[in-house]
């Protein structure tokens, strides 16, 4: 079962605060993505804050998006809510 992303933010650095549908929040680091050519627009600042929910990852206006298992694979939580 996918665990969808139901809020996202972003940080300072090229971070993501990222809370999923199963209550754990932490941080997600997206510069390692922002190598490639299709990522690159994330390096703007300003572009990188337009981030917002897209289906159950995230996304932005461009059409760069990042899925949910990607995000729970790489995020660090720094908060978990007990089941």
């Amino acid at each position: 079962m996918t665990n969808k992303v139901v809020q996202v933010a972003p940080l300072a650095d090229g971070r993501l605060h990222v809370t999923l549908e199963d209550g754990r929040t932490g941080e997600f680091d997206a510069k390692p993505f922002m190598q490639s050519d299709f990522f690159s627009a994330l390096k703007s600042a300003e572009y990188f804050n337009q981030v917002g929910l897209f289906f159950s990852g995230v996304g932005w206006p461009g059409g760069q998006d990042l899925g949910p298992d990607t995000i729970e694979a790489f995020l660090s939580v720094t908060e978990s809510v007990s089941a």
